[in-house]
């Protein structure tokens, strides 16, 4: 059990490298397996804060997309199973590196989205040109996305290390 464990864990550590290696605006992490996991949590937080109100409607989307792993990890943390808690974790960083293009790609529209088209081809279709054009922050679209990026990694790193503790912790435990 603990091996698996430990397999798992490496096996998101060289995803993580991978996502990591690539540079925010070559959007790798958005042609991932994980991106399509993300995606209908993404487009799910649209629908649920529409009755918000047209801003937090945009934001409902990267709102959701980091909160459903965070729920994911608080239930495990709470019935105190700590390795699937830190996968959860994990989760949350890799999404947080997830929505770093999108956010990078503000001002410049670039990025093809749901619906075939980029941001600069449908007038207030692109979250994030919506979002920092409302708060007057669009010309932090590059430095927003790559906090995301650099946050999400250290988050990733830090679940995997916690994820490796409570492993070993276990199989100390199993063994003496």
């Amino acid at each position: 059990m603990v091996a698996a464990r430990c397999a798992f864990l490496a096996l998101l550590a060289f995803y993580s490298l991978r996502i990591l290696s690539h540079s925010i605006a070559s959007n790798y992490v958005g042609e991932t397996f994980l991106h399509l996991v993300n995606l209908p949590f993404h487009e799910a937080g649209h629908v649920l804060f529409s009755p918000l109100g047209r801003f937090l409607q945009v934001a409902g989307g990267t709102i959701m997309q980091l909160l459903v792993p965070v729920v994911v990890a608080i239930s495990f943390y709470m019935r105190r199973d700590f390795y699937a808690a830190a996968v959860g974790i994990w989760w949350l960083g890799e999404s947080m590196a997830d929505v770093a293009p999108y956010a990078d790609d503000a001002r410049a529209g670039q990025l093809p989205l749901l619906g075939g088209v980029t941001g600069s081809e449908v007038e207030d279709y692109h979250d994030w040109e919506v979002m920092l054009g409302k708060l007057g922050l669009l010309t932090w679209d590059h430095g927003i996305g790559t906090f995301f990026f650099a946050a999400g990694g250290v988050v990733m790193a830090a679940a995997i290390i916690w994820g490796t503790m409570v492993s070993l912790r276990q199989h100390s435990a199993e063994r003496g």
